[in-house]
């Protein structure tokens, strides 16, 4: 609760984490917003992010890298899927 208070202000992210630990409390509150057994195209990702941060390519790398988000190859195009986190809210 205390990472989160730290860095968002409302649902604005005021700086992603450099501490890893933070960060993935910061990442999973995003992740959040994905629901589970949906496909995203990277358009709709890069919707989501964008309402928290600007830096939209960062936040959907690390998403990818702490496995809260798979990215796949679907006939030629990029594809998201959430598989990590939590599941529900993060009071």
């Amino acid at each position: 609760r205390q990472v989160l208070e730290r860095f968002f202000s409302g649902t604005t992210l005021r700086q992603i984490p450099t501490d890893r630990p933070k960060r993935l409390v910061v990442l999973e509150r995003i992740a959040l917003e994905f629901d589970l057994g949906r496909r995203y195209d990277e358009a709709e990702v890069d919707v989501v992010l964008h309402t928290f941060h600007l830096d939209v390519a960062t936040l959907r790398r690390h998403l990818v890298d702490e496995r809260l988000l798979s990215r796949t190859r679907e006939t030629g195009v990029t594809r998201y899927l959430r598989s990590g986190g939590r599941i529900g809210s993060i009071s």
